[in-house]
């Protein structure tokens, strides 16, 4: 007899709450977590903008449209506008730079 797995929520985090709180972390080192993983989320974000401008870029100065594009980063046409409209929560940073080098593009990483 197959044994029933127990996949019940107990806890959900509301949008915005402190999820290390949650988990029992005490109040400061709760908000330390927090306010360190909002900076890790905003850089990440802010990396996914630059690559996807410049994605944006080069399909204006290649003069290509979308489904054109599309084509040559070998994704659909409503993936390409995602990238034009900078929905970052739809993509990778790998997936990213795989578009950057099939248009073509050297992307280097600089840590400083």
């Amino acid at each position: 007899m197959k044994e029933e797995i127990d996949v019940a929520s107990r806890h959900i985090t509301p949008a915005g709450g402190n999820v290390f709180a949650d988990l029992g972390f005490s109040e400061n080192e709760a908000q330390s977590l927090h306010a360190d993983s909002q900076a890790k989320i905003a850089q990440t974000i802010a990396l996914k903008e630059q690559l996807m401008t410049e994605i944006g870029r080069w399909i204006v100065l290649q003069n290509l449209r979308q489904s054109d594009a599309a084509k040559v980063l070998q994704v659909s046409r409503p993936r390409v506008s995602d990238v034009v409209n900078k929905k970052t929560d739809k993509f990778t940073l790998d997936a990213l730079i795989l578009m950057l080098c099939l248009a073509g593009k050297q992307v280097k990483l600089v840590v400083e």
